[in-house]
């Protein structure tokens, strides 16, 4: 059984930085692009960032390029978001997201979904 568990989450002021954990488990694919997306209320869901576990290669949103970076950890089979110089705007659920192949940019088909963590960011 595929699992995603995600911790990290909070509250911070604007400028803060938070960075996001998600442990994967149970899936076997050669070749992961696991993502991030976020939700504000009353917002569709937006794409954030993804990596291909192979080679670590990243893509990553306009809206967040050059304050947010993801990792990975694949001994810990653990992608981590970290997100630096937070805006208000910032301020939503954020779900990791598993699926087989390649990333690309807005990549939005993924098998397997984590349970969110929330990310408050005051002004």
């Amino acid at each position: 059984q595929v699992q995603l568990v995600e911790s990290g989450g909070g509250s911070v002021q604007a400028g803060g930085s938070l960075r996001l954990s998600c442990a994967a488990s149970g899936y076997s694919y050669s070749r992961a692009c696991m993502g991030y997306f976020r939700q504000a209320p009353g917002k569709e869901r937006e794409w954030v960032a993804n990596i291909e576990n192979i080679d670590g290669r990243t893509y990553y949103a306009y809206s967040v390029k050059g304050r947010f970076t993801i990792s990975q950890d694949n001994a810990k089979r653990t992608v981590y978001l970290q997100m630096n110089s937070l805006k208000p705007e910032d301020t939503a659920m954020y779900y990791c997201a598993a699926g087989g192949g390649y990333c690309y940019v807005g990549r939005t088909d993924y098998n397997f979904w984590g349970q969110g963590t929330q990310v408050t960011v005051s002004s």
